[in-house]
């Protein structure tokens, strides 16, 4: 199945592996590469193609979206760049393949879906750009673990480094440091304190997180029919990305349904611990309708107390962001109305791109960004397809019924 990303067409084999819990999706090596990297040359010779390269321009914006704008701003108030505008010629990629690059991974956290997709992404784009990946690291939360674990890479002398910052304060020094050494950097969805686009750093890219909110509390509206009362689980830090998508779920909530209530906010620090929110949302407000979580995996916590309380999901809607496997089973079988889904896959797609950017000299975008998706039981098989690059688990296809 060939899908544009960028404007770079990467050609894969959608395949049907087995995936079970919360483990990552598996794929065969044919199915996570890409065949070819299509440049701006290439393009222009495939403008002809009819049907084919109008489908791809759809998945140019981030898959078979909405339609809608990007609406998230960078973490400077920048606004976002689509991915499309990320371009060679052919004889910029011959320049990179043949420069003998290395480049590295800093993780906050690795263990759920959206990390092990970007990885594919970051792993699969520079496999074809020639550039060789010396470390990937996983910090588990800690800011302590991910200076630790910058030194180390610092060690192995890469030339680019893609990471996400687990504390935007504590691990300054260590980038800045980085920098300061000559290795070029590329956020995802967090930029250190103090660095400057363009001069500490590359580029940021994110998924449009602000308008993954916005779809969520799209979802919950319409389906409570814009009457009710409804709680929240949020992450409670100073963290950029899920502070916009709870943002736009509450602006979202507050200007296109006034009559639906968030009557309480419940905040975590534990990803894993979120049974005790809904515990607690439950207990205070026996008759809530709806409850919104940051992201799967919380979300995973408060179905859980839900349903121990014996309540349907008739009874209490639930909306989140972000498809990770166990969600998406759950959607398919009818207990969470739907989520805003970002495209990992796609993100790190970018990622790669842009590191390349920087080793050419070549001016990259400050922000860019992968348009929202909406999710629900109607499409969650195509949706899967469009997060994952890889065709709908046969636990999936059951669970919907195929």
């Amino acid at each position: 199945m060939r899908r544009k990303i960028g404007s770079v067409l990467l050609s894969m084999a959608m395949i049907g592996a087995l995936l079970g819990g919360c483990g990552s999706p598996e794929a065969s090596e044919e199915g996570n590469a890409p065949e070819e990297v299509q440049t701006e040359e290439t393009e222009e010779n495939s403008a002809d193609s009819g049907t084919e390269d109008a489908a791809e321009s759809k998945a140019d914006s981030g898959g078979d979206t909405d339609g809608t704008s990007i609406l998230s701003t960078g973490p400077n108030g920048e606004k976002a760049t689509p991915a499309s505008e990320i371009t060679f010629t052919d004889e910029e990629m011959e320049q990179i393949r043949n420069g003998g690059y290395k480049a590295a991974i800093s993780l906050h956290y690795g263990g759920n879906d959206w990390a092990t997709s970007q990885l594919e992404g970051l792993k699969a784009t520079f496999a074809e750009l020639g550039i060789e990946l010396v470390a990937t690291t996983d910090a588990d939360f800690s800011a302590e673990q991910q200076v630790s674990d910058i030194e180390t890479i610092m060690a192995k002398n890469p030339d680019v480094i893609i990471s996400i910052p687990t504390d935007a304060t504590a691990t300054a020094d260590a980038f800045q440091k980085a920098a300061k050494d000559g290795v070029k950097l590329v956020f995802m969805d967090n930029v250190p304190a103090g660095m400057t686009a363009g001069e500490d750093y590359v580029s940021c890219v994110s998924a449009d997180n602000y308008g993954n909110g916005c779809v969520a509390a799209e979802l919950m509206g319409e389906a409570l029919g814009g009457k009710g009362q409804i709680g929240m689980v949020y992450y409670d830090a100073d963290f950029f990305v899920t502070n916009q998508r709870d943002d736009g779920f509450r602006k979202t909530m507050a200007d296109k349904y006034p009559d639906i209530e968030i009557v309480t906010e419940q905040g975590f620090t534990d990803e894993n611990g979120c049974s005790e929110q809904g515990d607690a949302i439950l207990t205070q407000y026996p008759m809530i309708n709806g409850i919104y979580a940051s992201w799967d995996v919380p979300m995973e916590g408060v179905l859980s107390s839900v349903k121990a309380s014996g309540l349907t999901s008739e009874e209490v809607k639930l909306t989140t962001i972000d498809l990770g496997n166990n969600i998406a089973k759950e959607i398919a079988e009818g207990n969470v109305v739907g989520l805003g889904a970002q495209l990992p896959y796609d993100q790190g797609v970018a990622e790669a791109m842009l590191a390349a950017y920087s080793l050419l000299g070549k001016e990259a975008p400050t922000y860019v960004a992968v348009s929202a998706k909406r999710v629900e039981q109607s499409n969650i098989l195509e949706a899967y397809e469009d997060v994952y690059h890889a065709g709908a688990p046969d636990w999936l296809q059951k669970a919907a019924g195929k």
